[in-house]
């Protein structure tokens, strides 16, 4: 019999894991690999900006999938796929045109990546009842997001543990920020007072391993350039010592000079220079919050000096990469305008390469952050992290082979067809799809019952961040990462663990009006916060535990639905188009919502979001949904 029934729980978890590292692999530890080889910022924001685009026409040949062959087999031969191409990317870092390569084979990934998901989805809604699609879609959402915090998390600490260890001694750096202590202006000379150890070992050092810097800066600053004395806003100071920072590292040949975006920098001067349009400032002043101007404060910083001991052999270059290792993430080490990766050769070992530092100017109290600069064998490392990762899908595949069960329904594609079958049946499937009962109901659905929260998940980090003044909570750095990036992402991962166990016992139909009002309702905690005096951290972290809870919650529904009108002939290309529109639905209300809260503040935007709640309720009320969806049922 060929539908040999496995337990759900021995191969959900580690397909939907499998399904979520090769996403993680493209898009970010990529980004992390470039950065630490020393690809500059414009390269790697043109190149790997790409690779994202096969996950967003994967629509377009989900067909395929359906038609040819069955969703197991392509399930397990995209992670075949997967392992030798990861191993490629492993045996290509060592070589010379490594980025031309790896970037190859990155894009072989993002295809093979994109495929494994349309057949991985397929293969779910096959292999299981709707009962059980209903029980496991918070599960499966739960590991696709445990695979990202893995692959961002604990594959670089593989990599930086590596080049910690294969290298020269580590240099450690540790910042202290303390608003008790007064401002003082760094002294940049502060490297030369020390003497090299000449005789020792090769080795890196700085005389500034612990520094203190105030929090608090002055309004103005007196300084002497070229002879001449001349007083600036400290924000015009701060931007000249870090322009002085990056121009001395490129000078000495520490770091390389990046092409500046000379036609976005000129268009972003002339839209400055216009002002905001007719329509902003007709939005601004019809529904634009009454509030006092801004008065901005700014960051203090600090520069600490670096240098080798003594002259490397003729030939030999030494790289050194400084990242942050521990402590308040509100003491940060500048890495977006200046590179934070250095090359020490005969040449220059002589001469300091220096660090910009900046604390949050949001900081109460003395806090500290300790940095690392790592030596080691950087292409070693990155080598070994991909092959971790081959080997790990050469593993799963071979798990796979075994634990996934091969349902009956999944067999129809075995008979010969010809090409002109194949793509008849090709546009069909898209035909089909758009001659579905409440098509366009379903499409209406699907770009607007995440309306509010498209919306506002682009705002809820600049909401954090932002001054009070600004209308926003003026929590440092390092609150909001253990806020939004800790606290946030346990609520929405327990809101979608119930929301699948209570839809796989009532069934979607009768929970799609209590998710909707939980996607809806929660969103009111943004709109206390915005008009809360001085809300205590214990009272954000409730509220956006709350927000994000009903948000996983709510969103069960939402999969569901999209399980639910996928089903019948090539549900497994239709629930790809679907995933399309999904995303859609994000993009566009995403892209829109930074200039409306810039435009009418916080708290209007909040009250637009509530607004917005009432799209995500009210297209629930056209859907026409079978009671009996996702409920197990007697047989």
């Amino acid at each position: 019999m060929k539908n040999n029934k496995r337990n759900p729980w021995a191969w959900i978890p580690t397909l939907y894991f499998a399904q979520g590292l090769p996403y993680v692999a493209v898009m970010t530890i990529s980004v992390i690999m470039y950065k630490r080889l020393g690809i500059s910022n414009t390269d790697i924001a043109l190149y790997t900006g790409w690779l994202y685009l096969p996950w967003v026409i994967k629509p377009f040949w989900s067909p395929f999938v359906d038609i040819l062959k069955t969703k197991r087999w392509w399930t397990l031969t995209m992670q075949w796929l997967i392992a030798f191409a990861l191993a490629g990317i492993a045996f290509a870092i060592p070589a010379p045109f490594f980025f031309q390569l790896t970037l190859a084979i990155f894009w072989l990934v993002g295809f093979t990546s994109a495929t494994h998901d349309i057949a991985a989805d397929g293969f779910y809604m096959l292999a299981l009842t709707e009962h059980e699609q209903s029980l496991y879609v918070g599960i499966r959402s739960t590991f696709y997001r445990v695979a990202t915090v893995a692959g961002q998390g604990l594959l670089v600490i593989i990599a930086g543990l590596i080049e910690t260890n294969s290298g020269l001694a580590p240099l450690g750096v540790t910042v202290n920020a303390d608003p008790a202590v007064e401002w003082k202006a760094p002294d940049l000379d502060a490297i030369y007072s020390a003497e090299p150890d000449l005789a020792g070992e090769l080795a890196f050092y700085t005389p500034q391993s612990a520094l203190t810097m105030a929090v608090s800066t002055p309004e103005v600053v007196t300084v002497e350039t070229k002879g001449e004395t001349r007083t600036m806003p400290f924000a015009e100071y701060a931007a000249l010592m870090r322009d002085s920072v990056k121009h001395m590292n490129e000078r000495n040949g520490f770091t390389a000079a990046e092409q500046k975006a000379t036609e976005a920098a000129t268009g972003n001067t002339v839209a400055e220079a216009a002002g905001p349009s007719a329509f902003t400032m007709w939005v601004k002043n019809t529904f634009g919050e009454d509030r006092e101007p801004f008065t901005a404060r700014n960051n203090n910083f600090a520069i600490v000096g670096l240098r080798l001991n003594r002259q490397p052999e003729p030939g030999q270059e030494v790289v050194l990469n400084v990242t942050h290792k521990s402590g308040d993430q509100s003491i940060k080490l500048e890495q977006n305008y200046m590179p934070t990766r250095f090359v020490f050769n005969e040449s220059n070992w002589d001469k300091p390469a220096y660090l910009f530092y900046e604390a949050d100017h949001k900081l109460t109290s003395a806090t500290s952050a300790t940095f690392e600069g790592a030596s080691g064998n950087i292409p070693l490392a990155w080598s070994i992290v991909f092959a971790v990762l081959s080997a790990f899908f050469f593993i799963v595949a071979a798990y796979h082979s075994w634990a996934l069960p091969r349902p009956a329904s999944d067999g129809g594609n075995e008979v010969r067809r010809t090409a002109s079958d194949i793509f008849r049946e090709f546009f069909d499937t898209f035909k089909t799809f758009f001659q579905k009962p409440q098509v366009w109901v379903a499409i209406a659905f699907m770009l607007l019952y995440r309306l509010p929260e498209a919306q506002l998940v682009k705002l809820i980090n600049p909401f954090l961040l932002d001054p009070i003044d600004k209308g926003g909570l003026g929590l440092t750095t390092g609150q909001v990462g253990i806020v939004y990036g800790t606290v946030g992402i346990i609520g929405l991962t327990i809101g979608g663990i119930v929301g699948g166990i209570v839809a796989a016992k009532g069934g979607l139909k009768k929970w799609l009006w209590p998710m909707a009002w939980s996607m809806s309702l929660t969103c009111l905690t943004f709109v206390y916060l915005s008009y809360a005096t001085a809300p205590s951290l214990l009272t954000v972290n409730i509220c956006v535990f709350i927000e994000q809870f009903g948000y996983g919650f709510g969103f069960t529904a939402y999969m569901l639905y999209l399980i639910y009108f996928s089903e019948g002939r090539h549900k497994t290309a239709h629930y790809a188009i679907c995933t399309g529109f999904m995303a859609l639905g994000m993009m566009l209300p995403g892209m829109a919502a930074g200039w409306l809260q810039d435009t009418i503040g916080y708290r209007h935007f909040f009250i637009w979001t509530m607004i917005c709640c009432a799209a995500t309720i009210g297209v629930c009320g056209f859907l026409k949904i079978d009671p009996n969806f996702g409920r197990k049922t007697d047989k």
